[in-house]
């Protein structure tokens, strides 16, 4: 019988309410969690139909709307956004959407302590964390701030259904990436690696499924992905989120596409120091041996359509020593050590969209 390690984790004090059509009791529920009056909705341009559900379901407790979220937060985004919610006198903040409108809403509740609600439209987990981020003439800067959690998360799978394979898949495989990543980070409890694992895979039983009739495909990824988010919001990231979010941030890359793409590499990167780790995550892969690991995460992505490469996105052979400058400049917590050479070898493996080789 093996040894338990000690371990202690915590957990945010969201409420979360997940069922089909919870978004029409979105007044209803605000009102319960939070009993806010005046409310700003934040969203972007492209979920505007799910962005008048919302004001619609809110009633006369809309205050404004602002539709204008943009990916990785950029600075002057989140200005405009907060001279709206002065304007209104918002009391309370509505997140609809992706990764980017919660992300917006976090950077306004750190400025302000109000209250936000988020209702995700995607896969991308921040809904359940406290970790913000925003992106300013020096890049991309992160951190954790519990004020940024949302208070209250209404999970609706009928928001999941009209994402379209090309967003789905990535976004899919973007909360896959935060369950890996818990599996072998520092803070890592048995209790964040059961919710990873099962979390790992729901998704990868359920993403390939999204574009059959198979409707419960949608709630069954959706909440693979809480699982993940949950997961993520227990522990700390190590190498594979670092460097996403220097790519992310350096060369405006899409978020879930980028992390994708890296996911296998970072992981094969990382293995031989985190076998146990490898071996909990073969399991919720369907079984596979551990050090099969990250090409079965590649092999999941070519599965789903995803592009393989980061030339793809956009990325050029001249743009990789700046990245793997800003993504060695700071020591952050990883199970293997972090290398510049180590970076390079993830990084000229994704450019290239290759098997990806097992570390060293």
């Amino acid at each position: 019988m093996a040894a338990v390690r000690a371990f202690d984790y915590a957990l945010s004090d969201s409420r979360v309410i997940f069922a089909d059509g919870a978004l029409n009791t979105l007044g209803d529920s605000v009102d319960d969690a939070i009993g806010a009056s005046r409310v700003l909705v934040v969203s972007t341009p492209g979920r505007a139909l799910f962005a008048d559900r919302a004001r619609e379901a809110l009633g006369h407790r809309l205050a404004a709307s602002f539709d204008k979220a943009r990916l990785h937060v950029p600075v002057d985004i989140v200005a405009q956004a907060h001279d709206i919610m002065l304007a209104c006198n918002a009391d309370c903040l509505v997140a609809i959407g992706g990764g980017s409108p919660i992300g917006l809403g976090k950077a306004l509740s750190r400025e302000t302590g109000l209250p936000l609600v988020a209702v995700p439209t995607t896969f991308a987990g921040s809904e359940m964390t406290d970790i913000w981020g925003i992106t300013d003439e020096n890049g991309k800067r992160t951190g954790r701030d519990k004020r940024v959690a949302p208070k209250l998360v209404i999970y609706d799978p009928e928001l999941t259904r009209t994402m379209p394979p090309h967003v789905a898949g990535p976004s899919g495989m973007n909360a896959i990436a935060h369950a890996v990543e818990a599996m072998y980070s520092e803070s890592v409890s048995p209790i964040s690696s059961l919710i990873a694992t099962e979390g790992i895979r729901l998704l990868s039983e359920a993403l390939p499924a999204l574009s059959s009739e198979r409707s419960e495909s949608h709630a069954v990824a959706l909440l693979g992905a809480h699982y993940c988010a949950r997961a993520l919001d227990m522990t700390m990231m190590g190498l594979h989120h670092k460097l996403c979010h220097v790519l992310g941030g350096s060369l405006d890359l899409p978020h879930a596409l980028t992390h994708a793409v890296v996911l296998p590499y970072a992981t094969a990167y990382n293995a031989p120091a985190a076998s146990s780790a490898m071996g909990q995550i073969g399991k919720g892969l369907g079984g596979v041996n551990g050090d099969d690991v990250p090409t079965q995460l590649w092999n999941l992505n070519r599965e789903l359509g995803i592009t393989q490469t980061l030339s793809d996105l956009g990325v050029r052979e001249s743009d990789l020593d700046r990245i793997v400058d800003q993504a060695t400049a700071r020591a952050y917590p990883n199970p293997r050590e972090v290398t510049r050479a180590g970076i390079r070898e993830i990084l000229e493996q994704a450019m290239s969209g290759e098997r990806p080789a097992m570390g060293e």
